[in-house]
């Protein structure tokens, strides 16, 4: 509606993405902020709560009347927010908005599940969960070669050149990206706001360096390639605008939890935000805090199977520093510190090239 406002109407301030993106943001915080106490209302009179995990420690059985799915108040914000400012003509933009609600379906599906059951693993099987985040990966990977003027190239960070063209290889690799950057926040969400803050924080990384990606003169000025991307900022904006309103109910002690419906939309979109960046390899240091929640998965599970020991007391790693008596916010808040300082090491990298 603003970029209309701009088209048709010629008032030039609409037009600039710094602008929308600023609309964006207040749109979905004040949506978010207004919509998550009435849907924390309903939840509790329909009993639609987390289940906890009875391998979870045992200080988490306190949160068992916690809402869940509160992912799906803050992605409908997103989507409200965003299609009211962005250029809806923009594939990237559409290709942005596609990843969140694919993966959002997806978690809905699981978290239902799990509420209607009352039981934490009672949501969808492991390998349909998988095989539905693999057809929906694949379904933005084509999107993004058929509909697009995106090219293949694989760039690393401080080379000002790519490195080669992947050619159809891309695909399984953007493939894998999105389903890895899904899973891994899904598996971070452990802990009252543990996952939302870097998400933020990755998600304002990703918003900077698109911006550059998509401007000719920043772009050219830093040997990064150049793209029309900019309007994905805006999404992002907005995604942190609702993420920002969800934080004020789910910071610790949580009133309300995102749930997969949160979670793997996250996850899915930040791999996007990495691909259509050229910042796959990128996004190993911009979601840190995801890549070590999910190592600690992957070695105490290999561990296991291989010696019959346990790296750590509890996996994924924040539950380690649960069993070793840390207080829950000061696990929170060093994780977000962990978080906010790759992601400055990330944009420092972008200048040396």
């Amino acid at each position: 509606m603003l970029y209309f406002l701009h088209q048709y109407f010629d008032i030039n301030i609409l037009g600039y993405i710094t602008i929308r993106s600023g609309f964006s943001f207040f749109i979905a915080l004040v949506l978010t902020l207004f919509l998550l106490p009435k849907f924390i209302k309903w939840a509790q009179a329909t009993a639609s709560v987390q289940p906890i995990n009875h391998w979870a420690p045992e200080r988490h059985q306190g949160k068992v009347s916690t809402p869940t799915m509160g992912g799906v108040v803050f992605i409908i914000s997103t989507l409200i927010a965003s299609l009211l400012t962005i250029k809806l003509s923009n594939v990237f933009a559409i290709g942005g908005l596609l990843t969140l609600v694919l993966f959002s379906l997806i978690g809905f599906q699981d978290d239902f599940a799990k509420i209607k059951k009352n039981e934490n693993l009672a949501g969808l099987k492991a390998r349909t969960k998988l095989a539905l985040q693999t057809l929906s990966a694949l379904i933005i990977a084509l999107y993004l070669c058929f509909f697009t003027d995106f090219n293949t190239d694989l760039y690393v960070p401080f080379l000002k050149s790519p490195l080669f063209d992947m050619g159809a290889f891309a695909i399984i690799l953007w493939v894998l990206v999105i389903i890895s950057s899904s899973n891994a926040v899904n598996l971070t969400d452990g802990l009252d706001g543990l996952a939302t803050v870097p998400s933020i924080v990755a998600l304002a990384s990703f918003s900077i360096i698109i911006y550059i990606i998509g401007n000719v003169k920043l772009s050219s000025y830093l040997l990064m390639p150049n793209f029309a991307v900019g309007e994905v900022v805006i999404i992002a904006s907005a995604f942190i605008g609702a993420l920002t309103g969800f934080l004020w109910y789910n910071c610790h002690p949580a009133e309300v939890f995102m749930g997969d419906s949160g979670s793997l939309a996250i996850g899915a979109f930040l791999g996007y935000l990495a691909i259509i960046s050229k910042s796959e390899i990128l996004l190993l240091l911009i979601g840190s805090i995801f890549v070590i929640e999910t190592l600690s998965v992957i070695l105490q599970v290999g561990s296991y199977k291989l010696r019959k020991k346990r790296v750590f007391l509890m996996a994924p790693i924040h539950h380690h520093f649960e069993m070793k008596n840390w207080a829950e916010n000061k696990i929170i808040v060093r994780f977000w510190i962990i978080a906010i300082l790759s992601n400055i090491v990330a944009l420092i990298s972008l200048k040396i090239r």
